[in-house]
């Protein structure tokens, strides 16, 4: 990064610090873009600050690599090399999130949806496997991650979970996660050895701020109802469960993993809302451009964008035809190699477009 545009940045930081210091922002409707933007640049400049600290370590420790102790000149061989690494990762991150995003939406917290396909319960589990997934790549990333509503499966895993990841860029980074992912392994209830092929969909939506999209009153149904299935002994005794129908889209959201009626209404708002500004760009997209359907972006709901291939070790993104090993790492959230090949196929086909 070029220094007039670091510097620039820590000028927006310390001006937008010195602005939200002052109690009376928090009134102002713009309080929740300003909060998000002063979240991307404390990282952005974090990255900085490491940066400049790793510089500066490389320096001395270069001049260490030709000592006459040959022992201390090969330590500091090794050390080098570590610190090159660090700030190559750390250029990488400030690339992503300085770089001016190709969608509008690639900054913004995401709701992601997960539900369980063909396969019975073993595709449950596949869900469940999916929803881990993310939540350790978000964890790794230092990202929040907010269960909304989930439906478990007596098989231990998901009919459906819908959560939301707070993170800057997590839209971004995510989006290319929607679409049909299949699984194909022995079932542990398989006794004679056969591998098994399930689904599991997957939908990632840019998530919606109450200022964005003003739902009114009138077009609402709302109904309560008392909760089923999990919750604890008092989750079926008061009607807490909460069905929201918007009656000009036909868009329905239930919600009652809370037992507060308040809460699940919070919850299902928050999920409407985020659904009709997605129809919204939907619509608008398909009206103004023919190129939708391109084989990276946002990709439809039905169709199947990876194989998760247990027996050979291999995963496949049907995408751009790329192979990985290792699926216990990428299970266990190492996506990020993944995910920046298909953010770079992106790009390509977004400059060929």
């Amino acid at each position: 990064m070029k220094k007039d545009q670091s510097d620039q940045l820590r000028a927006e930081f310390l001006e937008l610090k010195e602005r939200l210091e002052d109690q009376a922002v928090y009134q102002q409707p713009d309080y929740p873009q300003l909060a998000k933007r002063f979240k991307e640049l404390t990282e952005i400049v974090s990255l900085l600050d490491k940066s400049a600290v790793l510089k500066k370590q490389r320096l001395e420790t270069e001049r260490l690599t030709g000592n006459d102790d040959s022992a201390l000149a090969a330590l500091a061989t090794s050390e080098l090399e570590h610190i090159n690494d660090q700030l190559e990762q750390a250029a990488e991150q400030l690339k992503r999130l300085t770089d001016s995003p190709t969608d509008g939406s690639d900054q913004k917290d995401c709701l992601v949806e997960i539900r369980a396909g063909v396969g019975g319960s073993e595709a449950s589990l596949f869900a469940g496997d999916l929803y881990r997934m993310y939540l350790r790549f978000s964890e790794k990333r230092g990202w929040p991650v907010m269960p909304i509503s989930q439906s478990p499966s007596e098989a231990g895993g998901f009919k459906e979970i819908i959560f939301e990841i707070k993170g800057a860029g997590a839209y971004g980074q995510l989006k290319f996660e929607a679409g049909v992912h299949r699984v194909q392994r022995v079932p542990a209830t398989e006794s004679q050895g056969r591998v098994h092929t399930s689904t599991a969909s997957v939908a990632v939506l840019p998530k919606a701020e109450p200022a964005e999209l003003a739902v009114k009153d009138g077009d609402l149904r709302i109904d309560t109802y008392r909760s089923s299935g999990h919750g604890g002994q008092s989750v079926n005794k008061t009607d807490s469960a909460v069905r929201i129908t918007h009656l000009p889209s036909g868009l329905v959201v239930t919600c009652q993993d809370e037992k507060s009626q308040f809460k699940n209404k919070e919850k299902a708002l928050e999920i409407l809302r985020t659904r009709l500004l997605q129809k919204q760009e939907d619509e608008l997209s398909e009206a103004t451009s023919s190129k939708r359907q391109k084989l990276i972006g946002r990709a439809f709901r039905n169709e199947k964008i990876r194989t998760y291939n247990f027996p050979q070790d291999r995963l496949t993104d049907h995408r751009i035809n790329l192979n990985l090993s290792n699926l216990p790492a990428i299970l266990g959230g190492d996506l990020q190699p993944l995910l920046e090949q298909l953010s770079q196929r992106a790009s390509e086909e977004a400059d060929e477009a």
